[in-house]
This record gives structure tokens, C-alpha cells and sequence, in this order.
């Protein structure tokens, strides 16, 4: 099996509500998205696929929705005055960790028609969650 990983970049503002420590309070991350696609023939030009259609399928999602947005669950008490004060801001069924965010991408570029294998989301340098079936 051929493997390829194309690296997005985006910035994005959450909280976790109930988290113990400081990521209860609304805070950013500059983060980066893995997404690995996998074939097991290349195509006619030898690739698994051009990292520049990997890259424009996952902005769909990433720049859209994601990318300078709030993400906040839908109980989060902030919603009300990002609402009122017309600021971005995406409201999620599930808490808006780094696994949540990995899946959403997963099943988007799933939808878009590519086997995906992972899709990792670097919150830090040092820290990532990742998303598989």
C-alpha cells in the first residue's frame, strides 16, 4: 500500500468546558492537520494523488469552518454574546477537542471520495490526536 500525508495549517480558538486544568478557559492553538491518504496502485503519473487536490478538499472544511473560527460546544454559555456581537464561531455537538476536530476532517475527506488511513491534529509542537478507522 502507497501512503501520502499532506500538512494543513489553520488557527482556531475553544475552550473544553469541563476540563480540569487551563483549556476550561476560551484559549487558541496555531494547529496543524495530517491527513494520509492511501491507494494501492499509483495512478497513471505515479502518485497516489496530487497533494494539491488533497490540500483544496480538506479546505473546504479547514477554511470554512475552522480556520480564525471559535469552536465551542453547544452548551457553552459564551455562545449567546458571540451570537450577539456577530463574532465567527461554530457550534459542535461534541467538545471541541483535537480527536473531535481529527474525525470531522476523517469523514469530510472520506465524503470527498478519498481513502483516507489518519488524520492527526497538532495542537502543539509536541502534542497530536489522531483519527482512524
Amino acid at each position: 500500500m502507497y501512503k501520502v500525508t499532506k500538512e494543513i495549517s489553520f488557527c482556531y480558538g475553544h475552550r473544553l468546558m469541563h476540563h480540569a486544568g487551563k483549556c476550561r478557559h476560551l484559549h487558541g492553538h496555531s494547529a496543524r492537520a495530517a491527513i494520509t491518504i492511501a491507494a494501492d496502485e499509483l495512478d497513471r503519473q505515479g502518485m497516489v494523488c496530487d497533494f494539491s487536490d488533497i490540500d483544496a478538499a480538506a479546505r473546504q472544511l479547514i477554511d470554512e469552518q475552522f480556520d480564525h473560527n471559535m469552536l465551542l460546544h453547544r452548551d457553552d454559555p459564551a455562545l449567546p454574546w458571540l451570537r450577539q456581537n456577530n463574532e465567527r464561531h461554530l457550534v459542535l455537538d461534541e467538545h471541541p477537542t483535537a480527536e473531535a476536530l481529527a474525525k470531522m476532517i476523517y469523514r469530510h475527506m472520506q465524503a470527498q471520495g478519498y481513502r483516507v488511513v489518519q488524520v492527526a491534529i497538532w495542537e502543539t509542537a509536541t502534542a497530536h490526536a489522531s483519527y482512524s478507522e
